[in-house]
Parts: C-alpha cells; sequence; structure tokens
C-alpha cells in the first residue's frame, strides 16, 4: 500500500512537516508494511517557503534584511533541491521581511511600514545566481504598493523637488517621477512566479487599503490618505509605463506588492496551492498512490476556496488517490469539502478543551487520530482482500 502524506501547518502548533510526521508515526502503528511518502504543503502563505524548501530537499537560507520599519531583522528565504538540468529556484516569502508578526500591535502603522527587506531578499537570491523565483504572498504589515521593494532593487521615487521618497505608505501622494533607470540589470533575466490567493485591485472598496489597511493599524482618516496615495501612484505608473495597475487582479494583495511586481516585472500570478503543487512535484509524487491524507488547522465552507486539503484532493483525484483530512477543528459547511474530491474528514481535537490546550495536544492528537484512520484502512482492506 503506497500513501502520500501532504498536509499544510497548523497554525501556532505544527509545521507542515511535523503535521506529516506526526501521521506518519499513527498511521505506521495499524500499517506497518505501508510505503510512506510525506510532502508538506502550503497555500502560498506563512510557512510555504518551509514547505517547499522540506518538499524538495531544499535549503533555508538566513540572513539579516529591514524589518517593515527599516530596522534591521532576521529573515530568510529557501532554496529548492534541484534535479541535474534545473535552474536554480528562490522561494520568498514577503512577511518574512515585512509581515505583520514581526510587529507588536503597538508598532503597526501603514503610513511608515515598508516593503524594502522583500527587494533586499531578492538581491541576495540574485547574488547566489537565482533567475527564477516563486514569490509567497501574504501577512502583510505594509500598503506602500512595493514601492519599498522596488526601492530596494534599486528603482527611484522622487517628488516636485526632486528628492528621493522616503520609506512607506503616507509618501506615494507626493510622488512626482519614477526612474527605472538604475533597476538591477539581472531582473531582466528573471521569471517571477507569485502566489497570491486574493483577486483583489489596487484601488476601491475591494482594494488593499479599505479591506487590509485596517488590521494593519490605519484608522478611517489614514485609509483615506493611503487610498489618496496609491490612486496617485497608479496614475503616475500609467503615464509613465502605459500599465494599468489599478484594476488588475491581485494589484492589491500584501499591501498592493501585487501591483508592483505586475507593473514592473516578469510576473504570472497564480494560485497559491495550485504553484505549490507545482513546484513540489505532487503529480510525480502521486503516481501508484493509494490513500492520500492532507490536513489543516481548521476546515471549514471557505476551504474550498483556495485552501490546501481541497488543492491537494483535487489533485489527487486525478491520478484515483482516496483521499482523508485531517483538522484542528471543523466549521461551518465543512462537510462542502465532500464535494471537491475529499472522501472523509476528522478532528483531531479530543473532547472540549481550551485552544491552549488544544495547540499544546495537537502532536499527540495527530498522532491517535492517524491511528485510528490507519485501523478503518486496515479493515477496508481485509474486507476488500476476503470479497476477492
Amino acid at each position: 500500500m503506497n500513501i502520500l502524506i501532504a498536509p499544510d501547518s497548523f497554525k501556532d502548533s505544527l509545521s507542515a512537516l511535523e503535521v506529516a510526521e506526526a501521521i506518519q508515526v499513527g498511521l505506521h502503528k495499524c500499517l506497518p508494511n505501508a510505503k510512506y511518502q510525506l510532502l508538506p504543503m502550503a497555500d502560498g502563505g506563512e510557512g510555504s517557503c518551509a514547505a517547499l524548501v522540506a518538499a524538495t530537499q531544499g535549503e533555508l537560507v538566513r540572513c539579516e534584511v529591514s524589518g517593515p520599519l527599516g530596522l534591521t531583522c532576521q529573515s530568510f528565504y529557501g532554496l529548492l533541491g534541484q534535479t541535474e538540468g534545473e535552474a536554480k529556484v528562490a522561494v520568498i516569502e514577503m512577511a518574512a521581511a515585512a509581515g505583520l508578526e514581526l510587529l507588536s500591535a503597538e508598532q503597526r502603522n501603514p503610513w511608515i511600514t515598508t516593503t524594502y527587506g522583500v527587494g533586499e531578499l531578492v538581491l541576495k537570491a540574485l547574488d547566489q545566481g537565482v533567475r527564477q523565483f516563486v514569490i509567497c504572498l501574504g501577512g502583510s504589515a505594509t500598503n506602500d504598493a512595493g514601492v519599498g521593494f522596488l526601492q530596494a532593487l534599486g528603482a527611484c521615487f522622487y517628488d516636485r523637488n526632486h528628492q528621493p521618497l522616503a520609506l512607506g505608505g503616507g509618501v506615494l501622494s507626493r510622488l512626482e517621477y519614477i526612474d527605472l533607470s538604475g533597476l538591477d540589470p539581472r531582473l531582466s533575466e528573471c521569471q517571477f512566479d507569485v502566489a497570491c490567493d486574493v483577486d483583489n485591485p489596487l484601488l476601491g472598496q475591494r482594494g488593499a487599503t479599505m479591506v487590509y489597511s485596517a488590521q494593519k493599524g490605519a484608522d478611517h482618516e489614514m485609509q483615506q490618505q493611503l487610498e489618496a496615495g496609491l490612486e496617485h501612484f497608479s496614475k503616475k505608473v500609467f503615464s509613465q509605463t502605459g500599465i494599468n495597475i489599478a484594476d488588475a487582479e491581485g494589484a492589491g494583495a500584501a499591501g498592493g506588492l501585487g501591483a508592483a511586481f505586475l507593473g514592473f516585472l516578469n510576473t504570472r500570478m497564480h494560485r497559491g496551492v495550485e504553484l505549490i503543487l507545482r513546484y513540489s512535484k505532487f503529480d510525480e509524487h502521486c503516481k501508484n498512490v493509494d490513500w492520500v491524507i492532507t490536513g489543516e488547522g481548521r476546515i471549514d465552507a471557505q476551504s474550498c476556496f483556495g485552501k490546501t486539503p481541497v488543492g491537494v484532493a483535487r489533485a489527487a483525484k486525478k491520478h484515483g488517490a482516496k483521499v482523508i483530512a485531517l483538522a484542528g477543528g471543523l466549521g461551518s459547511g465543512y462537510e462542502s469539502v465532500y464535494t471537491e474530491g475529499i472522501d472523509a474528514v476528522f478532528s483531531i481535537t479530543q473532547g472540549v478543551c481550551s485552544l491552549e490546550d488544544a495547540l499544546e495536544q495537537a502532536q499527540a492528537n495527530m498522532i491517535g487520530t492517524a491511528r485510528n484512520i490507519a485501523a478503518v484502512i486496515q479493515i477496508s482492506n481485509s474486507r476488500n482482500n476476503m470479497d476477492n
């Protein structure tokens, strides 16, 4: 029997690899002779870099870059494992340099936060010979339309007095001229595959500012000013490049960082889980697999919209595999995943408990639930063998 274990992380408790390892331990108790493959997954958000590095036996590179407030912070990027003849691929999570979780609640301020460090991560990967990038948008603390990111890469943004703009989203309304002559020439050789699970435009009620900036620290007055800055920026980009970034799907992702990629770099936008499936070579791993075990922290009605378990299930069904999903908890409408290729869903939580206890006991509960699933698989196989 061949079993592929391909879960997402369980946020605040276990990484995707730790989840996969715990599932294998539980399954092995009843199915010791099965052949197991562990393929940590993600949906393009936090944890995607670690998942892809683990899935491809790559390397996590730790480094220092500018954080969301411009101060040095510890960060990282990933280099995917290569087979002979393959090009180097770097995975960059924007949240590793410009993420909300890098700031305390009191520090959150999209007027001054910047994506500069994300550009520095790209430069470090370029120095390693990388020309193929996977960029994971999500968890942003910024609202600067990726201007900081582009500044780090060599672009210059000037005000009417021909002074360089400071960092942050609050200065975009002062933009008068964009000078791209200093962009790192190596960028012309690069391809950026951007994992983006939102289709928000840059501007408007569904745009970067109105939907996301409040959680980043903006009040109503700041929102109005930030929106005006993004609108002014988009007009300047259009007047100089002829590219309309205002209405493009995904331009509003990560505080408008999506707009910077779409407007200035060789970019392809993707649904996050689909991109992760591609780069982890899921289809190759899924050949001749009988069962696929996946999961994430919560499964509910929203899981059908770009979340890992459903993405995994859809891909697995192409190979005829049966799919079981585990979750830390099941929410309203979780049954909808049954129409998307998942054959059964199990919550690992053992009775009523606090969130703190659920997080602390996640590994043990994962192992116990996987053991029970293995017993059911064992019984099913025994009956099938008797019938045959």
